[in-house]
């Protein structure tokens, strides 16, 4: 018989909460999804149609992750364009959620950016996010050499954006977008540089934060219903469709059937894996309390001493400070 214990429930949970990331990417990596991403954080699409950016600005089929493309949908609606790992020797591999390539219309001309968004579960990890996020930029120019531009064709860089959605924020942060840029500062003189030649990379932090926060609008709406947990799929349909004009299709309702199914999963392995730890720590503190009370057996009707029955129990040297403070309490 198969013995649930924390280490294997936690080996389940890891792994449902793998699958269950990977199904947040997959819908984030939906054409219309990232429209609304880009329309809301990106300068170059705010005068766009979300529909327009979907349909018109992003080229080809995105790539998410090492989640391989499901082969045979010829009607796909998600981007591929560009390679999603960039490796240095020395350095070794990065792997970004998804990457994509997408035109803008910018001074009555097409230019060509680089898109990066990240599915982040929580913003505080230990580390400034935003750090991560400009590191992901860097790094999506640097690896433009050699492939966008040689030798000294600076010219040729293209511009990149990485956009983090972060589902769980701090209060000060939810419902919030917040872009980070370079910008051009006069320290002496007057010298206006084309905005194109440095206007190169844009960080983005796009933080949720549910119904009763403020704020709740638009692209902020939108992907709180769509990632979230807690809403069924009817919910997530209803909203997709009523408020943002979204059809859910055949392919876009398998991956959200598929994330709230393992919602449920890893909530109920979390639920399992807390009996079971409550059951090893009820059965640890029984063993510790049958001893204490042999303990005191023997020093009753045998009249010794605790550090007596103690050794006539053969309890090591480590344990007994633990047994002696049970007692005396």
């Amino acid at each position: 018989m198969e013995v649930n214990t924390p280490i294997a429930e936690d080996i389940r949970v890891t792994d449902q909460n793998a699958q269950y990331d990977a199904a947040c990417k997959k819908l984030l990596s939906e054409k219309i999804i990232l429209a609304w991403i880009m329309k809301s954080c990106l300068e170059e699409y705010r005068d766009l149609g979300v529909k327009e950016i979907a349909e018109k600005y992003i080229e080809g089929t995105p790539q998410v992750g090492e989640v391989a493309i499901t082969p045979g949908e010829t009607n796909a609606t998600k981007v591929r364009g560009i390679s999603n790992e960039d490796t240095v020797q020395g350095e070794g591999k990065v792997t970004f959620d998804i990457r994509f390539l997408a035109w803008a219309p910018v001074s009555g001309e097409l230019i060509q950016l680089i898109v990066n968004v990240e599915a982040q579960g929580k913003l505080n990890t230990g580390y400034p996010m935003v750090k991560r996020a400009i590191y992901h930029c860097s790094r999506m120019i640097s690896a433009q050499y050699g492939t966008e531009f040689i030798h000294s064709e600076y010219q040729k860089i293209k511009k990149v954006c990485s956009i983090f959605v972060c589902m769980t924020t701090p209060k000060n942060r939810q419902n919030s977008i917040t872009r980070y840029r370079l910008v051009e500062e006069n320290l002496i003189g007057n010298v206006k540089e084309p905005v194109r030649n440095y206007d190169l990379m844009s960080a983005v932090m796009l933080c949720l934060g549910g119904a009763k926060g403020e704020n709740y609008d638009g692209v902020l709406k939108l992907l709180d219903v769509l990632l979230s947990s807690e809403a069924g799929i009817a919910e997530k349909r209803q909203v997709l469709q009523d408020d943002f004009d979204i059809p859910m299709t055949e392919t876009m309702e398998a991956e959200v059937q598929a994330m709230c199914n393992l919602s449920q999963g890893v909530e109920e392995k979390g639920r399992i894996r807390g009996r079971v730890e409550g059951r090893a720590e009820g059965r640890a503190e029984g063993r510790t309390e049958g001893i204490a009370a042999s303990i005191k057996s023997l020093m009753d009707s045998m009249g010794w001493s605790m550090e007596q029955a103690m050794a006539a129990l053969k309890i090591s040297e480590e344990d007994r400070s633990q047994y002696a403070k049970l007692l005396n309490n």
